[in-house]
């Protein structure tokens, strides 16, 4: 993705250069008004090895990052200079492609580039609250407080997925375990059934009939079926990419029992990532723009997005979150009292521990309910198949037994 140097002026009244990285000029300018500055000049930057990079955010995976920016506050709590840290941080860092990234950043700084705005050129590999929070940082000489601050942040975040992703292992091993054994069933077990009912002169039941036909059919077309069911996904998942992303994340906020956990750790989201920002320094506004599309899913960051302007002409926060209908009555009113009394930072992190804590009381009731469901699901498709094929042999051997 091609670098753009934009000549800008804050809301504080500074002039600065931003590096920024964009598919166009006008993208570059748009994403730089979207944070309240004023765009002077724009001129195309350098081209650099980066730049052959893949756009993906995921090249660079959270792990990587955490770890990185673990190594780096410990360089800087250390006292090193900031060049120094990233020479030595370069020295054992083995994946090539982030290498490549810290290597051109590293040359940035040296250069002259702010650390905050060397970060920002690759918008699309680090999160925005990466390179606000170290402006912050920058501007206010607490660089290490900033670090620790968002370090804190991405271990709230990392965990949250694991401990999610690890309570819904086994589930996800019952669900395959079983669609394999059906599968089996369907491609190899009912045509043998079929073949050792053909020695037989009797007509099939109907029910028995349909599933030898839907076995058979399934068996012969196995590799059309395989190749039907590669496209679908594959469009499914360039139609999230693109033009259907809002509408699947409003659908998955409507999944029973996993919509509330995916409504509460999209809240969770943006209240950490607007108390990280607001307690580094950032202005309330910038921060809800940033807070906002720090949320994964887009439906509820666009109704928080939507806020901003309320917010700019002086409509208190927690009136503009309550507006939106994504957040508890309760969260608003905590978020309400911290405006009221000064201490909203603080505040917003209670609203993110109570998230937290009911994110994990129902993870815990939804996977104690989801076992004994499945287990329940799959055993009666099971038992359906093994009615529809034992049925033509109990029939048979009540004709047998009554001649």
């Amino acid at each position: 993705m091609p670098e753009f140097i934009v000549r800008v002026g804050t809301p504080d009244g500074e002039i600065l250069e931003r590096h920024v990285r964009a598919q166009s000029v006008s993208a570059a300018q748009d994403e730089l008004r979207r944070q309240g500055m004023h765009v002077f000049e724009t001129k195309r930057g350098s081209f650099s090895l980066a730049d052959l990079l893949p756009r993906s955010r995921k090249v660079i995976s959270t792990e990587r990052f955490l770890t990185f920016n673990q190594e780096l506050l410990a360089l800087v709590r250390a006292g090193l200079p900031i060049v120094q840290s990233f020479d030595i941080m370069l020295e054992r860092q083995k994946n090539l492609r982030f290498r490549e990234v810290l290597l051109d950043v590293r040359d940035k700084i040296k250069s002259g580039v702010a650390l905050s705005d060397a970060f920002a050129s690759y918008g699309d590999l680090f999160p925005a609250i990466y390179s606000t929070s170290l402006r912050a940082g920058e501007r206010s000489g607490d660089l290490e407080g900033v670090l620790r601050r968002f370090l804190r942040y991405q271990k709230i975040i990392v965990n949250l997925r694991k401990r999610v992703v690890g309570a819904l292992v086994y589930p996800a091993v019952l669900v395959s375990l079983s669609t394999a054994m059906v599968f089996v069933m369907l491609t190899y077990v009912i045509p043998r059934f079929a073949e050792f009912y053909k020695g037989f002169d009797a007509e099939l039941p109907f029910f028995t009939r349909v599933m030898i036909a839907f076995a058979n059919g399934l068996r012969d077309n196995l590799i059309f079926v395989g190749i039907g069911v590669v496209a679908i996904l594959f469009a499914f998942r360039r139609w999230v990419a693109t033009s259907g992303r809002v509408i699947w994340d409003r659908w998955k906020l409507k999944i029973p029992l996993a919509g509330g956990i995916l409504h509460r750790f999209a809240i969770m989201q943006f209240t950490q990532s607007l108390g990280t920002l607001l307690s580094g320094g950032t202005p309330m506004v910038p921060a809800i723009e940033i807070g906002s599309q720090s949320v994964t899913n887009q439906e509820v960051s666009q109704r928080i997005f939507a806020i901003v302007q309320n917010v700019r002409e002086g409509e208190p926060l927690w009136r503009s979150l309550e507006s939106t209908g994504v957040m508890s009555d309760l969260a608003v009113e905590m978020i309400k009292v911290g405006e009221s009394t000064g201490a909203l930072t603080e505040m917003l992190a209670n609203v993110s521990e109570f998230y937290d804590e009911e994110i994990e009381a129902r993870l815990a009731r939804i996977v104690a309910a989801i076992e004994p469901i499945i287990l329940v699901f799959m055993g009666g498709v099971i038992a359906v198949l093994l009615y529809a094929f034992y049925l033509p042999l109990f029939q048979l051997s009540s004709v047998s037994g009554t001649s």
